[in-house]
C-alpha cells in the first residue's frame, strides 16, 4: 500500500514565501470560494470571480509510477503552471465488468489507480485539475480506454446511444463520480475546475455526417446527476471537425501540434463570445513500431506555436508535459486506411515532450518556462525553485542462468484457462476471467494434424490480429519480423488469407500444430469502423491443405504479474538448446547493493528481429521489438529492490541471454530521415 504525506507537511515549503509571494490557491480563493471556472467572454476564463489564464500540463497518473508523482507534479508547479490535467482509462478502473479498481484490486494496476490520491496531491502541489474520465480516452492507450470486455456483445456500438454501452458507460461514471465528486472546486473545496465530455468526438465519424450528440448530451447530463458542478468542456481540431464533437451550450477547445491561428479562427466562428483554450496543445509526438525514427516536433516549431497561443490570449493544456510509459500491454494503435492498415504502438510514451519519460528536463521545458513567465497575467505568484532530476544508473550486465520454453509456460496454465472448442475463439470471446475474456497478451491455437510426410500448406482465413507465429511440434517455423516487405507474408496484419508452405518432415504421422498469436493493440483513434477490435484469430477458420480445422486447444497467455511472479520448474541453462526454436522466457537476477536508481535496459543485440516483453520483480515494464525505433525500456527507481531483482524477458524469436543497463534513454533518431 502506497502512503502519501499529508497536506499541510507537504504545504511546508510553500509556507516559507516571502510575504510578497502567493501561491494560485491564495489568490482564487481568497475571501473564500463563490463560484467556479467560467468561460466569461472572449477576454478569458473567470475563476472565483477573477481573471484566470489556464496553464495546465497533462500528467497521466496511470503512466508514473505513484512514488513519483509528487516529483512531475512539482516540476509542472515550477515551470509555472497553474494546473494539472489527466485522463482516467476505464479499462484499468474496471478490468472485469462490475469490478472496479481505484487502487482496491489485486490487479498489475492497482497501485497506479488512486485517482483521488492523485487529485489531492494536486492540489497540495498549488495546481489545480482538469479531469478527463471518458468513458473514452484515446490517448495512444488500448482500445482508447474501452475495456475489452465490451466487445463479447455481438452487437455492440461503443461510443454511442446504444443501450448496451450507455448502460456500462454510466455505471463506471458513477463510480468515478462517488470517489471525485467532493473533490471539486465548489463542492468540499477541492482543486478540480474543470470536466471533459467525452473526447475528440468530431473524429468519430465520416467527413461531415451528423455524430451522436445525444450520447454527448446524456455524458453531461449524467455527470451533472452525479454531482458535476465544474466546467464542462469538449476537444476536437476545430479546422478538421468544426463543431461535430460538441455539447450544445458547452465550451468547444483546439487540439493541435502548430499552425495555432487557423484554429482559433475557426473558434471565432463555431463560439464567438467564448474565451479560447488549447485543451491539447501537442507539444511532440507518439512513435508506432517500425516506423524508423522517434516523433516529435523541434524546439522552434514548438515555441513559435505557444508563443502564438499565449499572443492570442488562449488558455493551454501542454499535451503531454511528461508521456511516462505505457506499462504493460497497453500501448495503443492506429488503424490506417493505407497499407499496412494498422500501427502499433511503442511502450514509451516520451512524447518529445516538456519532461522526458524518466522527468529529466528538456529545452521545451525551459522554452516553455520562459514564455509563462513573458505572458504571466497574475503577479507577485510563487515560483518554486525546480526540483533535481533523479539519479539514474547504468547497472552492470548481466547474464541469464534459467529459461522456460513456451511448452513450459503452457504446462504452468490453470485448467481453467485452457479451451476446448470446435472452432477459433477470439481472445474477447473465451469463456474465462468471469466471462469477461481475455484482454491482452498472446492467445495460443493448437490442433493435433495427422499429415503425411512431404508439402503442406496452411492458410488462415481473414486477418491476424495481430502477428502470428506458426509452430510444427514446438518448433517455429515462421520468421522474425525485420522489414516492412514481410508485412505481405503469413502471420502478418495486413493482408487477409495468407499461406505458408511447410514440411512435415517425421513422415506419416500426428504432429502438433500451433499458431502463437500476439495482440499488439486495440485501435485508439477514428471512425467506428475502427473499433471492431477482437484479437487473435477473429475472422475465420484455418485450412490445412484447403480442409478447415475443427478441434482447438487454446491458451490464453495473459502475463498477469501473478502469474510471472508464481512460475516454477525452470530450467537451469541461460537458453534451451540451439536445435530449439521456441518462444522462451529468460530469466537473470540484478543485484543492487544500494538504493536502487532508475535505469534504463537497453535492447540493442537482442536481435534485430526479436520481439517480446520484459519483467522487472514480475511488472511488465513494456514490450521491445528489434524493429525499432526504441531501443530502451524504463525501469523507475520504485520497481527495483535493494538486494536481488528479478529480470524476466519474454522472446518470440530468439532467447536472450544478455541484459546490459544504461543510464539514457534512447528512443532512435530525433527525426525522420
Amino acid at each position: 500500500m502506497i502512503k502519501f504525506s499529508g497536506f499541510f507537511v507537504c504545504l511546508l515549503p510553500l509556507l516559507a514565501l516571502a510575504q510578497s509571494d502567493v501561491t494560485w490557491y491564495d489568490y482564487y480563493t481568497a475571501g473564500g470560494r463563490t463560484s467556479g471556472l467560467i468561460p466569461a467572454s472572449k477576454d478569458g476564463f473567470l475563476l472565483n470571480g477573477k481573471p484566470f489564464h489556464i496553464i495546465s500540463g497533462a500528467v497521466h497518473y496511470f503512466r508514473i509510477h505513484p512514488t513519483q508523482w509528487r516529483d512531475r507534479l512539482r516540476k509542472l508547479r515550477a515551470v509555472g503552471a497553474n494546473t494539472v490535467e489527466t485522463y482516467m482509462p476505464w479499462n484499468l478502473h474496471e478490468p472485469r465488468r462490475g469490478d472496479y479498481d481505484f487502487s482496491e484490486g489485486q490487479n498489475d494496476f492497482s497501485s497506479f489507480l488512486n485517482v483521488t490520491a492523485f487529485v489531492e496531491m494536486a492540489q497540495e502541489e498549488d495546481l489545480f485539475v482538469i479531469l478527463r474520465p471518458g468513458p473514452f480516452i484515446c490517448s495512444e492507450w488500448e482500445f482508447g480506454g474501452l475495456p475489452s470486455w465490451l466487445l463479447r456483445d455481438p452487437d455492440m456500438k461503443v461510443r454511442t446511444s446504444y443501450p448496451g454501452y450507455l448502460q456500462v458507460a454510466d455505471d463506471y461514471l458513477t463510480q468515478v463520480f462517488s470517489r471525485v465528486v467532493n473533490f471539486q472546486f465548489q463542492k468540499g473545496d477541492g482543486p478540480i475546475i474543470a470536466f471533459q465530455v467525452e473526447n475528440e468526438y468530431g473524429a468519430f465519424g465520416v467527413r461531415d455526417e451528423p455524430r451522436d450528440t445525444e450520447y454527448l448530451i446524456h455524458l453531461r447530463d449524467k455527470m451533472i446527476a452525479l454531482g458535476a458542478t465544474e466546467m464542462f468542456f469538449t476537444s476536437d481540431t476545430p479546422t478538421k471537425n468544426a463543431d461535430l464533437g460538441a455539447v450544445p451550450g458547452e465550451l468547444q477547445t483546439a487540439n493541435f501540434q502548430n499552425n495555432a491561428d487557423p484554429e482559433f479562427d475557426a473558434l471565432d466562428i463555431l463560439q464567438p463570445d467564448k474565451p479560447y483554450m488549447v485543451a491539447e496543445f501537442w507539444s511532440g509526438w507518439f512513435d508506432h513500431w517500425g516506423q524508423g525514427y522517434h516523433g516529435g516536433s523541434s524546439l522552434e516549431e514548438f515555441s513559435y506555436t505557444l508563443e502564438r497561443i499565449f499572443t492570442r490570449n488562449s488558455s493551454v493544456n501542454f499535451y503531454m508535459f511528461i508521456g511516462g510509459t505505457s506499462f504493460g500491454f497497453m500501448n495503443g494503435a492506429n488503424q490506417l486506411p493505407v497499407f499496412p492498415f494498422y500501427a502499433a504502438d511503442i511502450s514509451s510514451y516520451d512524447y518529445d515532450a516538456p519532461l522526458t519519460e524518466a522527468g529529466d528536463y528538456t529545452d521545451k521545458y525551459y522554452a516553455a518556462k520562459d514564455l509563462i513567465a513573458q505572458f504571466n497575467r497574475v503577479p507577485n505568484i510563487y515560483m518554486p525553485a525546480l526540483p533535481v532530476e533523479s539519479v539514474k544508473t547504468a547497472y552492470p550486465e548481466i547474464q541469464t542462468t534459467e529459461h522456460l520454453k513456451l511448452e513450459d509456460l503452457l504446462l504452468q496454465l490453470p485448467s481453467s484457462l485452457v479451451i476446448q472448442s470446435d472452432n477459433l475463439l477470439a481472445m474477447e470471446d473465451l469463456p474465462i476471467n468471469n466471462d469477461n475474456g481475455q484482454s491482452y497478451g498472446y492467445i495460443l491455437y493448437r490442433n493435433s494434424a495427422t499429415l503425411t510426410g512431404g508439402s503442406h500448406t496452411i492458410q488462415t482465413i481473414g486477418h491476424v490480429r495481430d502477428l502470428a507465429v506458426l509452430m510444427l511440434d514446438q518448433q517455429r517455423l515462421t520468421s522474425d519480423w525485420k522489414n516492412d516487405a514481410q508485412l505481405n507474408n503469413f502471420g502478418f496484419w495486413p493482408l487477409p488469407n495468407r499461406t505458408f508452405d511447410f514440411n512435415a518432415e517425421k513422415g506419416d504421422a500426428t504432429y502438433v500444430v500451433d499458431l502463437l498469436v500476439e495482440n499488439m493493440a486495440r485501435n485508439n483513434f477514428g471512425p467506428p469502423s475502427y473499433f471492431y477490435q477482437k484479437r487473435g484469430l477473429p475472422e475465420g477458420p484455418v485450412l490445412l491443405d484447403n480442409e478447415e480445422v475443427v478441434g482447438w486447444t487454446i491458451f490464453p497467455l495473459e502475463f498477469t504479474s501473478a502469474w510471472i511472479r508464481s512460475l516454477t520448474n525452470w530450467n537451469n541453462s541461460p537458453a534451451p538448446p540451439s536445435t530449439v526454436n521456441s518462444p522462451t522466457l529468460t530469466k537473470a537476477t540484478l543485484s543492487i547493493s544500494g538504493d536502487p536508481t532508475d535505469t534504463f535496459i537497453t535492447t540493442v543485440g537482442w536481435g534485430d528481429g526479436n520481439r517480446g516483453v520484459v519483467f522487472v520483480n514480475g511488472f511488465n515494464i513494456g514490450r521491445y521489438s528489434g524493429i525499432g525505433p526504441t531501443k530502451t525500456l524504463y525501469i523507475p527507481a520504485p520497481l527495483l529492490n535493494r538486494g536481488d531483482n528479478t529480470i524476466l524477458v519474454w522472446s518470440l524469436f530468439e532467447p536472450v541471454t544478455t541484459i546490459t543497463f544504461s543510464d539514457q534513454l534512447d528512443l532512435g533518431l530525433p527525426i525522420q530521415p
